[in-house]
């Protein structure tokens, strides 16, 4: 039985699932390690877009670390999967399994329960109550027709793979958010390039983790490895490369086609309003899994490499932005063009360059298109719940191009803003797509 997200989150106040149990699901333990991933990204998806603090950012470090603990829970049984341990930044070694017999869906939903309630420890009481009965009807799913010493050990297992993943996260910089993630205190630029807050919010005076880009990445060095040229000079003479950028977005705005709306729409993927951009990619991820029937151990090491290079995408691009610090489109063409303009979409509270939107495109579009193929055409249905088309692609790239055009629509961005994000993000899911999942 597949659940759409809004549904996984309804567990919270519904009667424990009906999962049609049978002597079919006993003989096919690889389609119930299947749906144990896929069950737990849409919950996962959902509590994102319902826990305060997740921004993009820290979206993506959440999708990072509970892909990396289901590989690993997994690779510690499996001869043909290869532990991320010493590839991946100051990850050691797991916790080896005791000796005896292990089922893997045990093992895979312990360790995916564990770090999914710690990592959204502060989602509200829908989210609480929807993790405990995802808890106990997943667990009950995994482990019907196990031998009970079986079960305990592997679920016992799972869990201690996610106390040593939890463990090393903890000290990577961006475990405690305050304030919603805006600084307390805050010197603004005074340059006329600077950023300047683009919301009426006060809390939205300061921009949002402007030291993220300190924080401990996964697979690329360090959150300043992938650098990328500067923007245009800033100018305010017309005839200038960045008055020209502005006035493009100022013109497109103004004459957008329907199908320009829509992919501004699709793409726009607002905190608290949806699983956040990294999440878009989940969904993808997701529902490729779903469908093409992916084997258990090809779709843990897919989760977790794009976890990885979405979660060192937005250190690298957080890096550069707090760099450059850019005043947004909408500020300057008030400024300097129309005082009445208005964007498509709200301008999010930091600053331009890169868009954020391209850089995680970028590196998910790498990451997919390395891990499934070149050219290859798939739906997305991810905003069907919200009321928005399925919209098609022939390929990762395509779908990441459209992704980063869509906060030109949006006014949100300067072309130059996403081209270089779609550059940067191609340059840190580099480093990811080095990562040896497979023996």
């Amino acid at each position: 039985m597949k659940l759409r997200r809004r549904q996984v989150l309804g567990l919270s106040i519904a009667a424990p699932l009906a999962f049609g149990l049978g002597p079919a699901f006993a003989a096919d333990r690889q389609a119930v390690e299947r749906e144990t991933i896929t069950t737990w990204y849409n919950l996962i998806l959902e509590l994102v877009r319902h826990t305060a603090t997740y921004s993009p950012p820290v979206a993506s470090r959440a999708f990072a670390y509970i892909g990396i603990a289901a590989h690993e829970a997994l690779a510690t049984g499996n001869p043909a999967m290869v532990s991320l341990a010493g590839q991946i930044n100051a990850l050691t070694p797991p916790p080896t399994r005791e000796s005896g017999a292990h089922d893997e869906a045990c093992v895979l939903h312990a360790a995916i329960a564990s770090a999914a309630k710690a990592l959204f420890a502060n989602t509200g009481p829908t989210g609480q109550r929807a993790l405990g009965k995802m808890e106990e009807s997943l667990g009950r799913k995994a482990m019907e027709g196990i031998d009970p010493a079986v079960a305990e050990r592997s679920v016992a297992h799972g869990a201690a793979i996610a106390a040593h993943i939890l463990a090393w996260a903890q000290d990577d910089g961006g475990a405690v958010i305050e304030n919603m993630g805006f600084p307390l205190d805050y010197a603004p630029g005074t340059e006329p390039d600077d950023w300047v807050p683009t919301s009426t919010i006060a809390l939205q005076q300061a921009p949002l983790l402007p030291y993220w880009g300190t924080v401990r990445t996964f697979a690329m060095p360090a959150g300043d490895t992938c650098a990328i040229a500067g923007p245009p000079s800033y100018s305010e003479d017309p005839a200038s490369a960045f008055f020209k950028a502005a006035k493009e977005v100022y013109d497109i705005g103004n004459g957008l086609t329907d199908d320009q709306k829509l992919s501004a729409r699709f793409w726009s993927d607002d905190p608290m309003l949806s699983s956040t951009p990294p999440g878009h990619w989940i969904a993808i991820a997701v529902y490729l899994i779903e469908r093409d029937a992916m084997p258990t151990g090809r779709a843990a090491g897919l989760m977790a490499v794009l976890g990885v290079a979405m979660a060192d995408a937005f250190i690298g691009c957080w890096q550069t932005k707090y760099a450059f610090n850019l005043i947004r489109p909408v500020s300057f063409i008030k400024r300097h063009i129309d005082p009445k303009w208005e964007t498509l979409l709200v301008t999010p509270p930091f600053p331009e360059y890169p868009s954020g939107h391209a850089t995680v495109s970028g590196a998910a579009a790498v990451v997919l298109t390395q891990m499934l193929g070149e050219d290859f055409a798939f739906d997305d249905p991810t905003h069907e719940p919200d009321d928005l088309p399925v919209r098609s692609f022939t390929s990762f790239w395509q779908a990441a191009e459209d992704a980063a055009m869509s906060r030109v629509y949006g006014g949100i961005h300067y072309r130059f803003s996403s081209e270089g994000g779609l550059a940067q993000g191609r340059c840190i899911a580099a480093y990811a797509t080095k990562l040896r999942t497979r023996a």
